[in-house]
């Protein structure tokens, strides 16, 4: 289970790389180990401190990369009804795991740099550090497996041309959006940028919320 709460006086040891190097590098680690064994209902085993920010990079991007999996399983045009749904019960599930995940990260960059004082001309992003991950982390997902189409070897040539040719375009993404990533952090590290952060406030999971849910209880 993640720890709901990451210690203030927790020193993270970033070394010499960038935010974005550090993630890439940890959402890599996670989907080389899922694929050693390439099964939705592995165990799965953090390897860092609770702690820490590499914990939460590490659970994100497992997260995201069982996920990619479910949403290849439930496209199989002749699944058993009764086990698509149980897929689709299994997809909710992770999203919900995935922005809760997504917000713990975001309470980590809210501790941070929670004694940063604002310039007065800073202006707010319309993204937060932790989407930008989130969508570093599903574009990480797509490197691997383009890559690994674009060197599938039953595949046609022209196939195999046309994924590396996606694949060089993923990587120039990759490039821009790691770039965007540490400017923003390093915008709110001198204030020039602030941190305002929105629950994503999920109706459809919510017994009050959700009239399917709700409409029996009264």
């Amino acid at each position: 289970m993640i720890e709901l709460y990451l210690r203030i006086n927790k020193t993270h040891h970033m070394s010499q790389k960038t935010i974005s190097q550090i993630s890439i590098q940890i959402f890599r680690q996670s989907i080389d180990k899922y694929h050693q064994i390439d099964k939705v209902d592995q165990a799965f085993e953090n390897p860092y401190a609770s702690d820490t920010l590499d914990h939460l990079l590490y659970r994100k991007n497992w997260i995201d990369t069982v996920q990619w999996h479910y949403e290849d399983l439930i496209r199989d045009p002749e699944i058993n009804p009764a086990e698509g749904m149980a897929l689709k019960r299994l997809i909710d599930a992770s999203n919900q795991d995935r922005t809760d995940t997504v917000e713990y990260i975001d309470s980590y960059f809210l501790n941070k740099y929670k004694e940063v004082e604002a310039q007065e001309e800073a202006t707010v992003n319309s993204e937060s550090p932790a989407w930008a991950l989130d969508r570093l982390s599903i574009l990480e997902l797509k490197i691997y497996h383009m890559e690994e189409e674009s060197h599938r070897k039953e595949a046609s040539e022209s196939h195999r041309e046309k994924c590396n040719a996606k694949l060089q375009v993923l990587l120039e993404q990759r490039k821009d959006l790691s770039a965007a990533i540490d400017l923003l952090l390093e915008d709110i590290e001198k204030g020039s940028k602030y941190m305002k952060v929105y629950k994503q406030m999920k109706m459809y999971n919510d017994e009050e919320t959700n009239p399917v849910l709700y409409k029996d209880k009264s």
